[in-house]
């Protein structure tokens, strides 16, 4: 059984204030909980592939190509931009 003072250590570690009360209820569900893991160790597993997800997914990506706008484009971008040097958007920087 998980003692009063570890539960009282994991309130801590998570900013919680529990009352004595609290304490032991906490105390009881906690040792509910690791008794339930303890059970799960005794699952034979050995036949089990493993898996890192439950479905099959496969990331879909796309090649990353650059297309080459016209120069009549380019500057009517820039010329709705707020701010532009050398060619570019000027924004604030966001990393200092």
């Amino acid at each position: 059984m998980i003692s009063k003072k570890e539960v009282e250590h994991v309130a801590k570690l998570a900013r919680l204030g529990l009352t004595w009360k609290e304490i032991e209820k906490m105390q009881k569900e906690l040792t509910l909980i690791l008794d339930y893991f303890d059970l799960l160790k005794e699952v034979d597993v050995s036949q089990v592939q493993p898996t890192s997800h439950s479905i099959l997914l496969e990331n879909v990506d796309r090649e990353d190509i650059v297309k080459k706008e016209s120069l009549e484009t380019v500057n009517k971008i820039l010329d709705g931009a707020p701010a532009r040097e050398k060619g570019h958007v000027r924004v604030k920087g966001i990393l200092k």
